[in-house]
């Protein structure tokens, strides 16, 4: 504590905001925390789903929504990863894809 004057002056800390990396899913183009996100990932065996978000390899993220993946597989996820995607990879992606829940507008169909 110091004076100034006749005030007293503290020197509080400030309080760090704790860094939260952020990651934009390459279906809608939005960003998001990055823990909100599903990795997808290239590595020399083809292309994954990465649910540590930690494999070694160049990722690509997208939101837990089947639009988003759809819109993915288009073409937006091949471009993202630098890779085409083989039939066995696209199958592997289409049945993660069948575990996310449906979207409202595919919902109400």
């Amino acid at each position: 504590m110091r004076e100034v004057g006749i005030l007293k002056v503290t020197k509080k800390p400030a309080q760090r905001v704790k860094h939260v990396p952020q990651r934009t899913c390459v279906g809608c183009r939005e960003t998001l925390p990055k823990r909100q996100m599903v990795r997808i990932v290239r590595t020399d065996n083809g292309v994954r789903v990465d649910p540590t978000g930690k494999a070694a390899g160049r990722g690509a993220y997208l939101h837990d929504q089947r639009d988003c993946w759809v819109r993915g597989l288009r073409g937006a996820l091949a471009h993202a990863l630098k890779a085409e995607l083989t039939a066995d990879d696209r199958a592997r992606l289409e049945e993660f894809i069948n575990t996310l829940p449906l979207d409202g507008a595919e919902a109400s169909n």
